[in-house]
């Protein structure tokens, strides 16, 4: 009788330590697969506003999206520049008559207009140099939107030309919204380029 109580007692101990092995290996695989599906961290409220005349500054937007999963709204034209109206050795050319005429700077937008603008803390604003200062199709925008409470970071692509006064310009323009200081980037600029200025903002 006693040997059957022993056989018995030993079966329970064995169920209950695999039982208890069971257990932890389905746990360690929850823990483990939790923690693969943990999503990178992004600013996921982020906004990326461009325009861009050549390519240049929509590349450099692209790379901003990507390191930070933010949206891309582009800045276009109801009447979009050629490569004859951008032809700034053209005296006669659309950009030369719009620099040497303010009133024409004017330019009017497709859309300033982005959904769900509330939602965007963060807003990158992208934009070719133009004579020294921001292109100015971004104008129109900057004078249709409220900044308030949002921190607005300016970045401009250029060959040769500095960032200079146009990320302060248009912060004067805007009025609102806590803009820090802005950033160049060439037409070679990498992705990794962008991603460690972008750390380096510590948002």
């Amino acid at each position: 009788m006693k040997k059957i109580v022993r056989i018995i007692m030993c079966l329970l101990l064995v169920c209950s330590v695999a039982a208890c092995s069971n257990n932890s290996d389905s746990t360690a695989k929850t823990a483990d697969s939790s923690s693969k599906e943990q999503p990178e961290t992004t600013q996921q409220n982020a906004l990326i506003v461009y325009y861009s005349a050549t390519g240049n500054t929509e590349n450099i937007a692209n790379y901003i999206a990507d390191v930070t999963g933010g949206d891309l709204f582009e800045l276009e034209p109801v009447e979009p520049y050629s490569d004859e109206d951008l032809n700034w050795n053209d005296e006669n050319s659309r950009v030369v008559e719009e620099h040497e005429d303010e009133s024409k700077r004017d330019i009017e937008l497709v859309s300033t207009t982005v959904d769900n603008w509330e939602s965007y803390d963060v807003v990158y604003i992208g934009y070719p140099i133009w004579w020294g200062i921001a292109a100015w199709p971004v104008n129109g925008f900057i004078e249709a939107n409220d900044f308030e409470g949002k921190t607005v970071i300016p970045f401009c692509t250029s060959s040769s030309s500095s960032f200079g006064e146009s990320g302060k310009l248009l912060e004067e323009m805007a009025g609102s919204g806590n803009w820090l200081e802005g950033e160049r980037f060439t037409s070679s600029t990498s992705e990794s380029e962008v991603e460690t200025w972008i750390s380096g903002l510590d948002l």
